[in-house]
This record gives structure tokens, sequence and C-alpha cells, in this order.
């Protein structure tokens, strides 16, 4: 086969796994927005990506991201920031992503509202919460109980828009337990603000324990483009 059969069949098979995992929960396939992550791939995947209907993006890397949304302006996407950011790329991510998926800390929202100015709508914003125990090394996300200061410095700046959470299943556990916590972060994050119901979680190993605790978008790589280079 060539690439894009390739890619075509790892794409089918990920769709026939969200329509069943949604099926199962009883919900509508509709409601799960597929994201592909398509970090270390070139450009013309994501074009190949696009040619098969997928119009929804994610880069975990600045420049690299940038670089490669730079290259495909032609295509009708929403480029998806959704890896570790640090806030000195932060502005510069600001100025092309559409939605920033790993804001967990009040420094990162300000310097994504100094990127985003200019542009002609908002940045929508997911706020990582963590789900490791606090004293896990290379813990990544914000504490649940912090979640309300920071919805509320995204909501003081002019250029970003909340829409609701993202997480990462903990490495060593049980994906569906993590998801149930998350389900009930989200319940209670959803109180004082509805309209903020995004929800990403999932990857290629976990994504039907992800719809089954309420994702609204899952990233996937891997299980539609096959394992990265190893040479970047």
């Amino acid at each position: 086969m060539n690439r894009r059969d390739d890619i075509a069949a790892g794409l089918d098979h990920v769709r026939r796994r969200i329509a069943a995992a949604a099926s199962a929960a009883g919900r509508d396939p509709d409601e799960i927005t597929l994201v592909a992550v398509t970090k270390f791939f070139p450009a013309s995947d994501v074009r190949i990506l696009a040619g098969l209907g997928v119009t929804d993006v994610g880069e975990n890397r600045h420049p690299e991201a940038g670089d490669k949304c730079a290259e495909c302006t032609d295509l009708a996407l929403r480029w998806h920031f959704i890896g570790g950011l640090q806030s000195n790329k932060a502005a510069a991510v600001g100025g092309y992503a559409d939605v920033v998926e790993s804001v967990d800390r009040r420094k990162l929202v300000d310097a994504l509202n100094r990127g985003a100015h200019g542009r002609s709508h908002p940045v929508d914003v997911l706020l990582q919460v963590g789900l490791d125990p606090p004293d896990r090394a290379g813990r990544s996300g914000a504490d649940p109980a912090d979640l309300a200061d920071l919805a509320a410095a995204v909501d003081a700046a002019g250029m970003l828009r909340l829409r609701g959470l993202m997480a990462v299943a903990p490495l060593g556990e049980d994906p569906a337990t993590a998801f149930a916590r998350l389900a009930e972060i989200r319940a209670g994050f959803l109180v004082g603000r509805p309209e903020a119901d995004w929800l990403s979680a999932g990857m290629s190993n976990d994504l039907e324990a992800a719809i089954g605790a309420g994702a609204t978008h899952v990233r996937v790589g891997s299980a539609i483009l096959g394992e990265r280079p190893r040479i970047q």
C-alpha cells in the first residue's frame, strides 16, 4: 500500500473504535472530535489526513507546530497545541494555534494572550488537569483545586476563550480509573462553567475509556499514522 492507503486504513480503524466506544457508552459518535496527532510526521501526512476528512490536527512541539501550520495554510484545519508548553514559547504558540490544550498555570495565560493579540478570533483554551499523585516526579497539569483561579485568569484575558479541560491518564494506572476521577472533576467544574464543556482525554491506547468517561475530544497519533520516526 502507498502512504495514503496506510493512513486511510489507520484512520478508518480509529473511527470505528470511536463509534463502538460511543455506542457502548450510549453516546452519539458525532459528539466526539478526533484530533489527529502529527508530531514528527511531515506536512504531506497532514495533507493526506485533510483529504480524508480530518478537521482537527494536534502538535506537541514548537517550533515544529508553527512550521507545519505555515506549510498548510491553504487547508481548512483547526490546529491544537497539545504538548507541555514553556512560558517563553507560549506567546509564539498563541500566534498560530487555534486551540491550546495544555494550559496549567497562570504564566501561560498571560503569554498566550499576548501572542494572540492581532488575530481575528480568540484562541480556544483547555485547562490541563493533573491526574498524577501530587508528589510524582514530572507531574504535569494543574491541581484540581486551582482550576477556578486559572479559569478566572483565562476569562480576564481578552484574546482567550475557555472551552473546557484536558488530561492524560497517569502511567501505571488503569485509564478507566483515572478517567473516572477526571469525570468527577469535570462535573464539579461544569457547575460554575456549563459552557466550558469540552473534555480532551484519551489517546491511541485508551480512547475507549476516555469516551466512556465523557471525552468530547480524543488525541490519536500512532494508531492512525504508525510509529513515529526515530530520528528527529
